[in-house]
């Protein structure tokens, strides 16, 4: 059985795919926020903005903590079709769970549905993660520590939802990012605590790529994108913010009348003609 090295990188790792996580989180929860602040195509939108943030960031912490793992005795590669795949899984799936919440508001039916289906892409795009690993050796997990990261991962999600729906807060907003930020890397790390390696010591060539051949640019430029988003996102004003600034701030200005008309502008009625003499006729009451 291989040797399993978790911290190739020392602390680096650890805490920087934490970093990534709460980022995904932090972005993804602000967009459902404004998602149900919103209507029609403007929600649909938040709520796209919402699963692509979130699985991002799920999938670049597990690929950023997979830089620090090693096998003593064999080399590591990545089938890249799979790991891109988990990569569409993950968004997907948290999509589906986003949307559940985003158009079921704060239901207990839509938060569990959107809960597991979250929590089921999360550990979904972790194991898929770990099907694209090439090595000379074999892997086995343990069952129950498997379930147990499964667990995590379902728990972790419907909080996480549970605060967007109920929490508007952007600093309670930021709380709950990083409480999931937390529990994502934990399900991630009792994950990898399940795997056992057993070697076969090979000379062969390993399919595939090394990490730092396609993960580490892939994870550096979907970190970019999370950057960039979360920019925007800071930079857009609520919803409630646009409407007051689109709404007129005062009635518009009646006109003054001008001569030989009422208020209004609207032309006096023309008085009726007199003989020369005539006294004036009385107006009729």
């Amino acid at each position: 059985m291989g040797h399993l090295d978790h911290a190739a990188y020392g602390w680096l790792t650890p805490v920087l795919s934490y970093v990534m996580a709460s980022i995904g989180a932090a972005l993804g929860l602000r967009c459902t926020v404004r998602a149900l602040a919103a209507t029609g195509t403007s929600r649909r939108n938040w709520l796209l903005t919402a699963a692509s943030a979130i699985g991002t960031g799920i999938w670049t912490m597990h690929f950023v903590a997979m830089l620090g793992f090693e096998v003593t005795g064999t080399e590591i590669h990545y089938d890249v079709p799979i790991t891109l795949l988990s990569l569409l899984v993950a968004v997907l799936v948290v999509g589906a769970g986003v949307f559940a919440v985003g158009h079921g508001g704060a239901r207990g039916r839509s938060l569990v549905l959107g809960g597991l289906t979250t929590g089921l892409g999360v550990a979904s795009m972790h194991y898929l993660g770990m099907a694209a690993l090439r090595l000379h050796g074999r892997i086995s997990y343990d069952p129950l520590t498997v379930g147990l990261s499964v667990a995590i991962a379902v728990v972790a999600a419907t909080a996480a939802l549970w605060a967007a729906v109920n929490i508007r807060s952007p600093l309670a907003v930021a709380g709950a990012s990083l409480v999931m930020g937390a529990a994502v890397s934990s399900m991630h790390y009792t994950g990898m605590a399940a795997v056992a390696v057993v070697v076969s010591p090979s000379d062969a060539a390993l399919p595939g790529a090394t990490a730092m051949q396609f993960v580490f640019p892939l994870a550096v430029g979907l970190g970019s994108y999370l950057f960039i988003t979360a920019a925007f996102v800071s930079l857009s004003p609520p919803a409630g913010e646009r409407t007051a600034a689109a709404a007129p701030s005062a009635s518009p200005a009646v006109p003054r009348s001008a001569p030989g008309t009422r208020g209004g502008g609207v032309p006096a009625a023309a008085a009726p003609a007199r003989s020369p003499g005539e006294p004036p006729t009385a107006p009729a009451h």
